[in-house]
């Protein structure tokens, strides 16, 4: 989502640089670095290391007092960064809501604290959709949060019926084989054995179908064994991280999204550009639905449930090309988002400056 605005965005007024918190170069740096920003390298952040982090966060704006924009993509996690910029006189602060719920685990306790702790450094509260907003930011304060969209480039994820023929034939995918696919990272939250569980079932009915897994993450090993184990191996296809993953879903049948909670997934927008089909849990929030393509099921309904549902969306005729227009109509499509992300930003600062120098002349 970040790096959709980021190459939208005019960077001769508003550049991004991004902090991350891992030493192994990430999927983007390269174009990054040559839209002109910057990567910094933060140690992970664990309990056992709050304080070494905090302190190595303010080495880190000791060294770089310029920057006058800090927008929080990590929702609570950023509480750290919030406070210190709050400390130096950081005037515009944002935390961005992705998410609608935290899993229950040894993090759990730490994460619902630093949300609570964060807000008052806070200038400005960003979300995804109204749920995301009352998690991270409570009732009162989603009243004021901005809901930002996870805006696409809709001239990218447009359906064209020579693009779906031409990425199938490059995937080995026969004409008449059923493909469904799931785009995201390989982690519990997105439910990859259920996925697995699900596509089985649809080779009961339908022994040629493909299974698309794109994206990459710590549990992907994992799930390549679970793929062998069930025989799979033929028709489950690890993708990877892509760049072509407009054209994979143009090539595709239908979707499927169980995942055990979410934010607003741009996934979804995307594939809903591309007239993709998709079927989604229940615990996805419904602001994800923007046109007739989505349908949402419980994850205690079982996989021959969802395989069944996946079969009807793929084999409903409709037609594809004409729902760009929906996602454009519904305010996803990234040109116009992007605009107002950079004139939000450069008022932002304004007026903050002008605030500041009011509170000095009283």
């Amino acid at each position: 989502m970040v790096m959709n605005y980021y190459r939208e965005i005019d960077r001769t007024k508003v550049q991004f640089d991004f902090v991350v918190h891992r030493e192994e170069k990430g999927d983007f740096e390269d174009e990054i670095t040559a839209l002109g920003g910057k990567v910094y390298r933060m140690m992970p952040l664990r309990p056992h290391t709050f304080g070494k982090y905090a302190r190595q966060i303010s080495a880190f704006f000791d060294e770089h007092p310029e920057y006058q924009i800090i927008h929080g993509q990590c929702s609570e996690s950023g509480y750290f960064f919030y406070k210190e910029a709050a400390k130096r006189g950081v005037p515009v602060i944002i935390a961005h809501a992705h998410s609608s719920h935290v899993k229950i685990d040894a993090k759990w306790f730490f994460r619902t604290w630093m949300k609570h702790q964060m807000r008052p450094y806070l200038t400005h509260y960003f979300a995804c959709g109204d749920e995301a907003a009352e998690w991270l930011f409570g009732k009162e304060l989603a009243k004021k949060t901005i809901i930002f969209k996870n805006a696409i480039n809709t001239r990218v994820f447009r359906f064209d019926a020579q693009t779906r023929e031409k990425k199938r034939e490059e995937l080995g995918i026969g004409p008449t084989a059923m493909t469904i696919c799931h785009v995201g990272s390989f982690i519990k939250v997105k439910n990859h054995t259920f996925i697995l569980d699900t596509f089985a079932e649809i080779l009961k009915k339908h022994t040629d179908a493909r299974l698309l897994l794109i994206g990459d993450g710590e549990l992907r090993e994992q799930t390549e064994q679970k793929v062998n184990q069930m025989g799979l191996s033929t028709k489950v296809s690890f993708l990877g991280v892509r760049r072509d993953v407009n054209e994979l879903m143009q090539a595709t049948d239908a979707m499927i999204f169980p995942s055990l909670f979410e934010g607003l997934p741009v996934t979804l927008v995307e594939a809903q550009s591309t007239g993709l089909p998709c079927i989604i849990s229940q615990n996805i929030p419904s602001e994800v639905i923007i046109t007739d393509l989505v349908e949402q099921v419980s994850l205690s309904d079982s996989a021959s449930i969802w395989a069944d549902k996946l079969i009807t969306a793929a084999k409903h005729p409709h037609d594809r090309a004409s729902y760009t227009k929906d996602i454009i109509k519904a305010g996803f499509d990234i040109k116009n988002n992007a605009e107002w992300l950079q004139d939000f930003y450069i008022k932002a600062i304004s007026q903050a400056q002008r605030a500041h120098k009011a509170q000095k002349t009283q």
